[in-house]
């Protein structure tokens, strides 16, 4: 038994070095934020009309252009994105999480979270170390979804579209996440 929780735990070990953020990727400069974020933006505005119509109903939006998430029954994720308000950049900010359970894997994949009033903006700001699933009430947006879903409907404070997929592991959540400033 010992033995396989050591055999596990350096696999574990070796998937986080394998597929988790290079040195380089955690030390990025704000410019390199700014214009790896936008540039993810515009390719989720490509590909989402529902991403474009929110994009210009919401107060600002938060981008992690990259999260790395990699597990062997315990896992990580992290990534560093930046904050837009009327298309400038406002702060920046990191995304992490731990978990324990049935996983396997890992995977790379962004997402951008659409701040749609006032509430959830000052949350952000106000509350380092925003835990999702507390504070403002978050939905995600999947394709089938957000074909549903209107900006004259939209009730939420937090609208959050995942992109750019990519890896062998299910899922991309925000659950249990937490988001903390950083500077840059």
């Amino acid at each position: 038994m010992r033995r396989n929780r050591s055999w596990l735990l350096a696999l574990c070990l070796a998937m986080t070095t394998t597929f988790g953020p290079s040195h380089s990727a955690l030390a990025a400069t704000a410019t390199e934020l700014t214009t790896t974020g936008q540039s993810a933006l515009d390719s989720l505005y490509a590909q989402s009309e529902r991403a474009r119509a929110y994009g210009r109903e919401a107060r600002a939006i938060l981008v992690f252009p990259r999260i790395v998430k990699a597990g062997l029954v315990v896992g990580g994720q992290s990534g560093e994105g930046v904050l837009f308000v009327d298309g400038k950049p406002a702060g920046f900010y990191r995304i992490s999480a731990a978990s324990v359970g049935l996983q396997a894997g890992g995977q790379t994949f962004g997402y951008a979270l659409f701040l749609m009033n006032d509430t959830a903006l000052g949350y952000l700001r106000e509350h380092d170390g925003w835990a999702i699933g507390t504070g403002p009430s978050v939905v995600v947006v999947d394709e089938g979804a957000a074909a549903a879903v209107n900006t004259t409907t939209a009730q939420k404070d937090v609208y959050a579209f995942p992109f750019d997929q990519t890896g062998l592991m299910a899922g991309v959540d925000l659950e249990g996440s937490r988001i903390t400033s950083i500077e840059r």
